[in-house]
């Protein structure tokens, strides 16, 4: 159903407090809280007791109180306290999951935590760089996280979702490069000579032919990262306005994904007007990609069996990131049931 020996993007650090925050990844509730020192800690969300979640309950010292009858889980989950008694039963316990803070996401590992290497999360260094300027959403997509991946990795639904904002004809009439490195799947392509869509003519100020183009970036299965930009006509890229679109895509579960956002520009960085257009106008790409990909997971859960996409040349990436995910669902069911990682069962008495 999901890879699980990789790192998801469970919050946003601002997200993150003393108080316990609950997520659901891959199907799993976690419990998010920080420690006296600021320290992220990430839990199962359910009390060895009776289940009870400890996103309800309140951190005590660098513990969490469980709300229901007050056991005391630490941040290695072993549980210290338990009010009614002095003795701790030694299964009262809680699953604890790897965690990474970096460049303002809290990134989680769902599977088997010895496998778990912080070397892994990918660089999305931008949204922390002062010389970047920074736009942020967070929105709950209702549809499962393959529809989200193939969304960004095939960016001609641009001309016909996002004409105000982002989209022009020209998006679909020129080709895509793919290239695949390991896990990782780049889907790029060039618009030479062309208008800058609405909503960067606006923020940037761009009249007249540039060359635009995007270089969307995935690492399966976890996050995308958009390289776009326009510069002139037969310059290099690097000399011209440059974008990076982060996407970290989380399942919820079969049917529900979290898309964690961050747009950062290397252009009008001190540019509050700027700033608040994109935030405004961005909300607006987020609301039609939601949208459509909503309207999307209801066809595919109608669709016969049988029935599958029709993938053309546009899709090369969709295609290879498919692939890459197949292939890493079945190493992992090919494995032992000791690397699928279960949470420990509650004790059936104290």
């Amino acid at each position: 159903m999901f890879v699980l020996n990789t790192w998801y993007v469970a919050a946003w650090s601002a997200e993150v407090t003393r108080k316990p925050v609950r997520r659901v990844v891959c199907k799993q509730p976690i419990a998010l809280f920080r420690t006296q020192d600021g320290a992220a800690v990430a839990l199962a969300d359910r009390c060895a007791h009776r289940a009870f979640p400890l996103s309800e309950g309140r951190t005590v010292g660098d513990s969490v109180e469980c709300g229901y009858h007050g056991f005391t889980s630490g941040p290695d989950g072993m549980c210290t306290k338990v009010p009614a008694q002095t003795t701790i039963p030694e299964r009262a316990r809680v699953r604890k999951y790897p965690l990474v803070e970096k460049d303002g996401w809290i990134w989680v590992w769902t599977g088997d935590a010895e496998l778990a290497d912080p070397a892994d999360v990918p660089d999305t260094h931008w949204m922390v760089d002062p010389e970047w300027a920074t736009v942020t959403h967070s929105v709950h997509f209702k549809c499962r996280t393959d529809l989200i991946h193939d969304n960004l990795l095939d960016l001609t639904h641009e001309s016909f979702l996002h004409k105000t904002t982002v989209g022009d004809d020209y998006i679909y009439e020129h080709g895509i490069t793919v290239e695949v490195e390991g896990n990782v799947v780049s889907v790029d392509r060039l618009m030479p000579s062309v208008e800058a869509p609405p909503l960067y003519a606006e923020t940037m100020d761009a009249r007249g032919l540039f060359d635009r183009f995007h270089c969307t970036e995935f690492f399966v299965p976890n996050l995308h990262v958009l390289h776009s930009g326009i510069s002139g006509e037969g310059r290099p890229r690097e000399e011209g306005y440059l974008i990076k679109v982060l996407n970290g895509i989380t399942p919820i579960d079969e049917h529900n994904s979290w898309y964690y956002y961050a747009f950062s520009r290397n252009f009008g960085v001190d540019n509050a007007q700027a700033t608040q257009e994109l935030l405004v106008g961005l909300a607006t790409v987020l609301d039609e990609d939601a949208a459509a990909l909503e309207a999307q997971e209801i066809g595919m859960q109608d669709r016969p069996a049988g029935e599958f996409d029709v993938l053309i040349a546009q899709d090369g990436g969709v295609a290879k990131a498919r692939r890459i995910l197949a292939a890493l669902l079945k190493k992992e069911q090919n494995a032992s049931p000791a690397n699928r990682t279960v949470e420990p069962a509650a004790p059936r008495s104290a």
